[in-house]
């Protein structure tokens, strides 16, 4: 005899969903020189280091499961969480499940994508997420979240604009496949675009933020100009490079 359970005796349901994520592109697999310069990384952007979840990029490395127990010891100790590693073979595979962490293919791969927001050396454009179809004729639909967007919280339109009318505090994020308007002071993390439209913007009435991005493209707190913090501006994707400028 079957069970059938109805939405009322269900424990849970699993969904589709696309997250953000910060992938740390490891050039070495040195536990202590990534202890190094995670040290540095952390004295020039303390608040992102608030217990942020990461990708192990290892792509670029030679037998990285030999050290990959010490390199996640060395992220926690900087408030950094493990959750998955990417590239490698089998051996790595079998190190990460063996963590209990997740594991993905190279990009080469062709199974999954992850909108990569950090790579720990470069400021470059990323590879975005494919955008959601709508249906014919429908409009994009506006997200307007009222209230103060506080430290770990994540705050998302995922098929338009966000509109946030209050503060978005340090170690906090808000993303949106198109513009981010916060009236308010924007001290955490900000990702406009995050399906690859580069017509999108960042606007906000008070500069502090720990990272900004228009389709892929960031900028993070220690490369901000900052005769621009503290006041109300605007960011736009311009000559292959984030501009960032006055609101006015």
């Amino acid at each position: 005899m079957s069970l059938k359970m109805d939405s009322a005796t269900m424990a849970f349901t699993f969904k589709g969903g696309m997250l953000p994520m910060t992938i740390m592109e490891l050039n070495s697999a040195d536990p202590e020189r990534i202890r190094r310069q995670l040290a540095g990384k952390l004295t020039q952007s303390p608040a992102f280091f608030q217990h942020t979840p990461v990708v192990l990029s290892v792509e670029k490395l030679n037998e990285p499961h030999l050290a990959l127990e010490r390199i996640c010891a060395v992220c926690r100790d900087h408030k950094l969480l493990p959750v998955a590693v990417k590239g490698g073979a089998e051996p790595v595979k079998q190190s990460a499940w063996a963590l209990g962490l997740g594991w993905f293919p190279s990009s080469d791969g062709g199974r999954g994508r992850i909108l990569e927001t950090v790579d720990t050396e470069n400021s470059k454009p990323t590879e975005p997420l494919p955008a959601p179809q709508a249906a014919s004729g429908e409009l994009a639909a506006t997200r307007l979240y009222r209230g103060t967007v506080r430290s770990g919280q994540q705050v998302s339109a995922a098929e338009g604009d966000l509109v946030v009318v209050g503060a978005v505090n340090a170690g906090a994020e808000v993303l949106a496949a198109g513009n981010i308007h916060v009236y308010g002071a924007l001290r955490g993390r900000a990702l406009a675009g995050i399906h690859g439209d580069l017509s999108a913007g960042v606007y906000c009435r008070e500069l502090h933020a720990e990272l900004l991005s228009v389709g892929g493209n960031y900028k993070r707190l220690e490369d901000i100009d900052s005769r621009l913090l503290g006041a109300p501006a605007e960011v736009h994707y311009s000559a292959e490079q984030l501009e960032i400028r006055p609101l006015v």
